[in-house]
């Protein structure tokens, strides 16, 4: 005999916003073997990565025995939880804006490797195509989101040194998913109306 079907609530799913990980740093950032072919490439300065890597590692775990007598377990990993998040994020901006960067290079030096155009000519005397000019840009871009890297690397081993664990992103719960902005702002306005 079959059972009666119970009215039982379904099961609220929360979708979650994945947080950037380390890992997402490292797949758009370059390692220190690019960057030094990048620095040798285009003549710009070698950064020093194990450096910066060590600096911001000491840094992170300096401020927290600093702040060790005025915060908690569960406080300090809040903390650390949020500044590591914040290295994190910016060498992961960083490492998307040098992609994109890379692609624009990419497309203006195969249209100058094509028929002469008018746009893909050297400029004026004492400047370079804009070919040339992307590439540099995004050679110095590379540079950048590279230091970011070794500062985020830095941040999240500091993390594991003072917390005991590894660092993960937070996953934040999505704002009403369902909802958008506009029927949000409508539903304000109604509620002003009476």
């Amino acid at each position: 005999m079959a059972k009666p079907a119970t009215n039982r609530p379904a099961a609220r799913v929360v979708p979650l916003r994945k947080g950037t990980t380390l890992e997402m740093v490292r797949l758009t950032c370059p390692d220190t073997a690019q960057a030094m072919l990048i620095a040798e490439s285009f003549g710009t300065a070698v950064v020093d990565s194990d450096g910066i890597r060590e600096l911001h590692e000491r840094l992170i775990i300096e401020t927290a025995d600093s702040l060790s007598d005025g915060l908690g377990e569960k406080a300090m990993q809040i903390h650390l939880q949020r500044i590591v998040g914040a290295y994190v994020g910016s060498a992961h901006g960083a490492g998307l804006f040098y992609s994109r960067a890379v692609s624009e290079a990419r497309d203006a030096t195969a249209k100058s490797a094509n028929d002469p155009r008018d746009e893909d000519l050297n400029g004026p005397v004492g400047y370079d195509s804009a070919a040339q000019r992307k590439r540099e840009f995004a050679a110095d871009m590379g540079i950048q989101s590279h230091a970011l890297r070794m500062a985020a690397e830095g941040a999240v081993a500091a993390y594991r040194h003072v917390i005991g664990e590894a660092w993960k992103p937070f996953d934040r719960p999505v704002d009403n998913p369902g909802q958008s902005l506009d029927r949000k702002a409508a539903e304000a306005q109604m509620a002003a109306l009476g």
